[in-house]
């Protein structure tokens, strides 16, 4: 079995049990929040007695490994597997699937095992049959039956994320709530329940909703929730959302605090990127270096259930002193919550961040630095504009059949006349505390405002239709909102469907030759002159 990789920034907390109390009308003034190295929060209070009696109960050392949660995808089933501190994760050589019912036992190999979610191990399975209950069993112990399942949950109606913002509101990220798309909805219609067992109304702590958009809940966090986090004794801790009429929703979301630098700085980099991607992890090198070279400073890169390398990239560019933070997004068409998030994380990081993908990449044609232009709209010159929107142009294949081994720049020259859609760059703290975002803008803050960014000045050069390999594993697992499976009869009309191509899942003969209207060579020939090596004429991404 390989090693256990060294875990994640994110702070996770141990167990405990939570007296009876409601708590309203309290204020975060009080509260002064100092960070470690290892992003654990220190809260101090000036309350002389908490306000609930906050009982310390930790469980026992877990011997050996337990299913903590199982989450039912449509169309695979989600295992959270606990392990002891020490234990090396697993690998599908170790593992099995096991349904059971009181009449059969059937195992089957595991759709994948990835890596460490919250201090957990993700193994995906088939979905079961009829009337069997899935789970995991090690090979080596030889258990029909397997683990203990433990709490299984719908995917249809879960909070699945909670984090505490930088005015110590929590903010759920909730699947099932149906609300309507770029719009902000009824708070009062809803409240945020804590709990270790979210099933015991008795022992639930009850908060006030502040707003409530598309999949976000942002709450007043409990003074004695801040208190209790603090101190690491919340492991099987959960928040979810109550709503009127429905009751409490299903939750495997433990509120965590952002993960800050210490000492806290403010605005580190000018300059940051979130993407969500998923077995993209051949384009990284690219994208990253020459993002890099152009002014971008760090990296938030969503995992959105990858299967291939990525973890050897990312470890790779992150060896060459690239900023990188990686976070496994196990979510199944989230896109625009996964960016909330992202935009949380980056808040006190970055004075702006990008919002794109690794197959957009910003292209200065003027030859103006970035930091030049992200300079005219800053707060002496501008401080109203919080939000850059650049055109996207959309390259097709360009004439090619294979992967150019120089990169998307440099082999893609032909695309699209007119530009499609827009994406943006924004300031995280000038954002809606709904988080509201339609993939390639958010909502602002009163006061402020976007802009247009002329395109002599900036545009996005998406290489969206790219050599049929690749084109066909992009749209047929999308990351994004609107279509999760492109040989579905759902959303025909999308804009992220390739126009004419339908629900087919055949290369059309003309394909290489489509989505070329214009020969734009004004990237690559910057790519070429700027990166080329100049014995070799190799691009520093292009594989030995």
């Amino acid at each position: 079995m390989k090693d256990r990789r060294k875990r994640g920034s994110l702070f996770l907390v141990s167990r405990c049990a939570l007296a009876l109390l409601f708590v309203s009308g309290f204020t975060f003034s009080t509260l002064r929040l100092v960070f470690t190295e290892r992003y654990h929060p220190n809260l101090v209070s000036s309350w002389r007695t908490s306000p609930v009696e906050v009982i310390s109960g930790d469980s026992p050392t877990v011997r050996g490994i337990s299913i903590g949660e199982t989450v039912m995808f449509p169309d695979q089933v989600l295992i959270l597997l606990n392990y002891p501190p020490s234990s090396p994760l697993l690998t599908k050589d170790d593992i099995d699937c096991v349904y059971t019912s009181p009449n059969m036992s059937r195992r089957s190999s595991p759709l994948s095992i990835g890596g460490e979610y919250l201090d957990q191990q993700i193994v995906r399975c088939s979905l079961p049959p009829h009337g069997t209950i899935p789970s995991v069993s090690l090979k080596e112990q030889g258990d029909d039956h397997g683990l203990s399942p433990g709490p299984t949950h719908d995917w249809k109606s879960l909070a699945y994320e909670a984090i505490i913002d930088s005015d110590n509101t929590t903010v759920i990220f909730v699947k099932g709530l149906n609300l309507r798309s770029g719009r902000p909805s009824n708070a009062s219609k809803f409240q945020c329940v804590y709990g270790s067992d979210l099933t015991n109304r008795q022992l639930l702590l009850k908060s006030e909703v502040v707003s409530v958009a598309q999949e976000v809940v942002r709450c007043k966090t409990p003074l004695s929730i801040l208190e209790v986090l603090q101190k690491g004794k919340t492991k099987s801790f959960k928040v979810s959302v109550y709503i009127k009429g429905r009751g409490i929703m299903g939750s495997i979301a433990r509120p965590n605090f952002k993960s800050v630098l210490n000492p806290p700085v403010l605005n580190q980099h000018l300059m940051c990127a979130c993407t969500m991607l998923r077995n993209q992890a051949r384009f990284l090198p690219e994208w990253i270096m020459y993002h890099a070279l152009i002014g971008v400073e760090r990296w938030f890169i969503y995992d959105n259930n990858s299967e291939d390398n990525i973890e050897e990239v990312l470890e790779s560019l992150m060896d060459q002193g690239f900023k990188i933070n990686r976070h496994v997004w196990p979510w199944i068409k989230t896109q625009e919550a996964g960016f909330a998030h992202c935009a949380l994380r980056a808040q006190n990081l970055c004075k702006w961040v990008a919002f794109i993908d690794v197959d957009e990449f910003l292209h200065l044609p003027s030859g103006v630095h970035l930091r030049s232009i992200i300079n005219k709209y800053n707060q002496t010159s501008r401080p109203e504009v919080a939000e850059l929107r650049i055109s996207c142009h959309n390259f097709g294949p360009s004439g090619l059949k294979q992967i150019p081994p120089e990169g998307v720049t440099v082999g893609y020259t032909c695309r699209l006349g007119l530009p499609e859609r827009h994406k943006s760059i924004v300031q995280p703290d000038k954002l809606n505390s709904t988080l509201i975002n339609i993939v390639h803008h958010f909502h602002l803050k009163d006061d402020f405002k976007h802009v247009n960014v002329d395109r002599n000045f900036m545009v996005i050069n998406h290489y969206k239709f790219q050599v049929w390999e690749v084109f066909k594993e992009k749209f047929y697992r999308r990351v994004a909102t609107y279509v999760s499976d492109w040989q579905q009869e759902e959303n025909v009309g999308s804009k992220d469907r390739a126009p004419g191509l339908g629900t087919r899942a055949v290369e059309p003969d003309d394909w290489s030759d489509r989505f070329c209207e214009i020969n734009d060579t004004g990237l690559r020939d910057w790519v070429v002159k700027t990166f080329s090596d100049p014995f070799t004429g190799t691009l520093p991404w292009q594989q030995e």
